[in-house]
Order: C-alpha cells, then structure tokens, then sequence
C-alpha cells in the first residue's frame, strides 16, 4: 500500500496550494482522493489567512479521470459522507448502490467544491480527462500548459458525459457537441479559444505563473472576492446550470442502467486498457 498522502496540502503566505499526489495512476480519483481533497479544501476555506487555492496534479498528468481499475480502487468501501444525505452505498446492490455513491462522491463533492467561497485556480499539464474535467470546471480559473490536454471520452461507454455535466456552460453548446460526440482530445490552444482556460504557458513556466495570479487576486478584500465568486456563480444557475446537473445525473445513471442490462457491466464493457486503447 502506498505511503505517500493521496493528497497534499501546502501553504505559502496567503496561497494554499492542493495538489493530487498519486502521480503513478495519472492522479486518477479513487475515494480516498475525493474525501482528502474535501479535506484539503475545507482546511483552506477555514484559514483566514488563505485568501486563494490552487489545485494541482503531481507528475506529467493533471488527472486522468475517476479511478476505474488501479489496485487502489476503493469504490466499494463505506465512508463517512459530507456532501449529501444520500445513504451508504456499500451495502446496496444495483442502481441504488451507483446513484447513491456517485451523488456523494461525483456530482455532490463538485457541488461542495464549487461553493468554496475563496478563488480556486486549477494548474493543469498534460491529461484532464473525464473526470479530471470535473476538478477543473469547479475551480473559477484554469492555468493549462501548452501540453495540456481535455477530453470526456465516457460517451464510448454510452454514456452521455461525466457526472458533473458543466459542458454546455463552460464552452459553446456546438463544441460541447463536438468534444462528447467525437471522444477527442481538445489542446490548451483550443480551450483557451472557446473561453475554457484562462492562461497557457510553457510546461515550465506553469507553476510560477499560477502562483502570480493567485498572489495578485489575493490582494483582493475575502469578503469582496467572496460576494463577486457568489454573483457570477449565481448568474449560472440562473442560467440554468444547477437544474442542468441534476437532469443529465439522471440520463448518466440510465445509460449505467442500460449497460448493466445489455452490456458486460455499468461502463459498457470499457477498462482502463480500452478506453486508453480508444
């Protein structure tokens, strides 16, 4: 069993930094992940002396997704929820057990996230992938480098997107269309094109230049950041974006129905190996 914590958390001055540190499996997401980042992340919004918080991945990758078959997968273990009141999923079987596990862990722990009410900024390189997304379309700012990449490849497993299903809201329809549709990886270029990443830069220039901006915003009032965070977060839902969510949760766990009926399993017979293969 690995050592190293799943997740660390680091602060310099007023910057809390969170960074997925499970670089062997791309910082895919298993339990253990999620409720440490829920950690991490309540740790900083508690200190008054973080004013921002950057998410990070360790090694080449930001996240390859949700964990679907690393030996640490821990899907099946019960653990103490935070983010809804569903109950326990480990002791059920079927559609119960996925929908009540993945309104906690998936769609609920985004929800959590996004309310956060300091500024998040995600520092991306390399895979953002499915689930990786996810992490990102909660932060308020992305900083990708030029080798970054994103895509939401799940629909090859007839389903139709990630569970926090934000694609419509953070690039235009008709490219949402197109990611979901085709399965393909999008560039930093592209993203920063269509308004999903705010910055690209060189790889090596990633860190640093996520750490400017963070100390700049951070001389901002909290209280200030916090209402204008509120407002446009706000300006979302009115858009549609909360009612959004939870109707697409529900059309993701039909198509998990569909597949456990006609299929090999939930995922539509798709591992790790044939969705990397794809």
């Amino acid at each position: 069993m690995p050592t190293d914590p799943v997740v660390r958390y680091e602060r310099l001055g007023p910057v809390a930094t969170v960074t997925m540190n499970r670089p062997r499996y791309r910082n895919a997401q298993n339990s253990s992940m999620t409720y440490a980042l829920d950690g991490a992340f309540y740790e900083a919004s508690a200190d008054d002396g973080v004013k921002v918080i950057v998410l990070a991945g360790a090694g080449e990758h930001f996240s390859a997704g949700h964990d679907i078959g690393t030996p640490e997968r821990d899907a099946h273990l019960a653990w103490a929820r935070r983010a809804g009141m569903w109950w326990d999923h480990s002791d059920k079987a079927g559609a119960e057990q996925r929908y009540a596990r993945e309104s906690e862990v998936y769609l609920g722990m985004c929800r959590r996230w996004r309310e956060l009410p300091k500024p998040v900024i995600a520092s991306i390189q390399g895979a953002c992938v499915a689930g990786g997304l996810m992490l990102a379309w909660v932060c308020d700012l992305i900083v990708a480098s030029e080798d970054a990449f994103f895509a939401d490849p799940v629909v090859r497993m007839g389903i139709p997107g990630v569970e926090y299903f934000a694609h419509p809201w953070v690039m235009p329809p008709r490219v949402a269309k197109e990611l979901l549709y085709t399965g393909d990886r999008m560039s930093a270029r592209r993203a920063y094109e269509v308004g999903m990443v705010n910055r690209v830069v060189p790889r090596g220039e990633l860190t640093a230049t996520t750490r400017e901006l963070a100390e700049r915003i951070a001389r901002m009032p909290r209280m200030g950041l916090a209402l204008t965070k509120r407002a446009v977060n706000q300006a979302e839902d009115l858009q549609g974006l909360h009612s959004g969510l939870d109707s697409v949760f529900a059309l993701h766990h039909l198509a998990h129905a569909h597949n456990a009926e006609t299929a090999a399993d939930p995922l539509g017979g798709l591992d790790v190996r044939a969705m990397k293969d794809a």
